[in-house]
């Protein structure tokens, strides 16, 4: 059995997306402390000017310990949500898809929000139902540097610079600027449709990443 071992992510990245899609169990990290700038709280769009940054605003420990992930609120003083919806109408309102997904995806940012990983957890089970996504899911209980399982914690390094190339979809700016890869699974969604499944299974994911045969 393909089992790896993930961060639950804002809107994964396609690459993230694309393992879930060919493994069999998905086991999520939730014992792990809070790292800045990562897709944990960030995911990217494609908008007519090129990638554009979503980002969740979190509070800090007024102590300045490190947080849990588990136990990262969700800052909501500043209008996040109605931002990034805007973001997303104004980037994807002419795809082929957008508007078959809209009213479904809307209640991510008009009902309340406040702990980050449930939020993210909620969305990963969204996106696996509106993509048809089949895969066992549990979480760890302990942290542990060098588990058994293929360890994918890395994709969720914003910074990281990765060997995933996927293969090039019409997106909906790309007389704007050349194609864009592994955004948010929700670009690859609302410009391919129920293709985006077919697609994420047949992707190729870097071996260092992936190993394709256990």
């Amino acid at each position: 059995m393909k089992t790896i071992l993930l961060h639950p992510s804002y809107f994964p990245s396609i690459e993230q997306m694309a393992a879930v899609a060919q493994a069999e169990k998905v086991v999520f990290e939730v014992e792990d402390n809070y790292q800045k700038q990562s897709y944990r709280n960030r995911t990217y769009i494609a908008h007519s000017n090129g990638k554009l940054l979503l980002n969740i605003p979190i509070k800090h420990n007024k102590l300045g310990k490190r947080q849990k992930t588990k136990e990262v609120m969700v800052e909501n003083d500043f209008p996040w949500q109605e931002h990034h919806w805007r973001s997303l109408q104004s980037a994807y309102r002419t795809s082929p898809f957008f508007e078959y997904y809209e009213d479904d995806l809307e209640v991510f940012f008009t009902e309340p929000v406040g702990n980050l990983m449930a939020h993210n957890l909620k969305i990963f089970k969204f996106l696996c139902d509106l993509i048809g996504i089949e895969v066992e899911v549990s979480e760890t209980t302990s942290f542990e540097k060098t588990p058994e399982i293929t360890d994918l914690r890395l994709l969720v390094n914003a910074k990281r610079k990765s060997a995933f190339q996927p293969e090039a979809y019409t997106q909906v700016h790309q007389a704007n600027h050349p194609f864009l890869p592994n955004l948010s699974v929700l670009d690859l969604l609302f410009n391919e449709g129920p293709n985006a499944l077919n697609y994420l299974e047949n992707t190729v994911l870097p071996v260092t990443n992936f190993p394709q045969s256990e």
